[in-house]
């Protein structure tokens, strides 16, 4: 049996479906993948079998392809939110796994191009954690 994830951007404009497996989960430390989310690490699943169905906001999904690299990005124009790609070059589907709004029970298998990681990203988990916003202090 074929699973089925559901995924949205922020402002709610568009909305996805993913019919089938995920086979792989990666996070991202190049500076292009730092670069595209604003953050650490892009943190993306694959699958070269499963198709992408827009439910709503098709047309507002934008594609950004670098030109002479493979690295390529689908966002919201309204909300600037993440979003699913279909590389047609290499056939796989690429989902910013923090699209997602039903829980993937696969996790990360790697940790790509760690040579570019941001030096703030390193021991992460000595960071202290809260469970919201921190006082002012």
């Amino acid at each position: 049996m074929s699973s089925i994830h559901t995924g949205s951007c922020l402002c709610g404009g568009v909305r996805f479906e993913i019919r089938g497996e995920f086979t792989a989960f990666y996070l991202c430390y190049c500076r292009r993948c730092q670069k595209g989310t604003g953050s650490a690490h892009g943190a993306n699943l694959f699958s070269g079998s499963a198709s992408l169905v827009w439910l709503q906001g098709e047309a507002l999904v934008q594609v950004f392809r670098l030109p002479d690299s493979r690295h390529v990005r689908g966002f919201c124009q309204c909300c600037g939110s993440a979003l699913p790609v279909q590389d047609s070059a290499t056939g796989w589907l690429m989902v910013p796994a923090g699209s997602l709004d039903t829980a993937v029970a696969l996790r990360p298998r790697g940790r790509l191009f760690v040579g570019s990681r941001a030096g703030w990203a390193c021991e992460l988990e000595k960071v202290p954690e809260f469970t919201a916003l921190p006082d002012k202090k």
